[in-house]
């Protein structure tokens, strides 16, 4: 059985709530959503920051609920279940919580690196397996791809072509 690590963004592409990704990322995530549901754990930390932030940005509870929100309340029934949920432990080494000591060592990835960001990357780096960290609507992902590889971090980018055009038209405005 493999094992994810779900950036919350795949979430709210999933319910729609990314207006600047196409209604094809969001089918994709949606169908990616489904297929972690039927047969892949899912990392969280213990410390529950990464179900924090799915809470704080999805409404588990609505009624219909959307595709992101359900998976975010499906993660919140398992939490016991191993055979879903696969925890890890973080350590903050900072009072916002956006820094740990299970991120990489590397000065330059540490500096750049979205402090937002930072418990998908710890989560992964923590968890024995180094699952890949699902990605949709971040086109600053691109950027550290490399970065994160050379560390035995994979990110797998839902919806690439639309964060590289994206990437493109920042560069091209900059």
């Amino acid at each position: 059985m493999s094992t994810v690590v779900v950036d919350t963004n795949v979430l709210l592409v999933a319910n729609g709530m990314a207006s600047q990704m196409s209604d094809c990322c969001r089918t994709r995530c949606v169908e990616r959503l489904a297929k972690v549901r039927d047969g892949e754990r899912v990392v969280v930390d213990e410390q529950y920051l990464i179900l924090g932030e799915y809470q704080n940005k999805l409404n588990p509870n609505r009624r219909p609920p959307g595709p992101g929100d359900a998976f975010a309340k499906y993660l919140l029934q398992n939490m016991g279940n191993p055979a879903r949920v696969s925890p890890v432990s973080l350590t903050p080494t900072n009072p916002e919580k956006t820094d740990f000591a299970e991120f990489p060592d590397d000065a330059e990835l540490r500096q750049a690196f979205d402090p937002n960001d930072r418990m998908f990357v710890a989560a992964s780096n923590a968890h024995p397996e180094k699952p890949p960290i699902l990605e949709a609507a971040d086109s600053k992902w691109l950027g550290w791809e490399k970065k994160l590889l050379s560390h035995g971090i994979h990110v797998e980018f839902l919806c690439r072509e639309e964060l590289e055009g994206i990437q493109r038209r920042k560069c091209a405005g900059a």
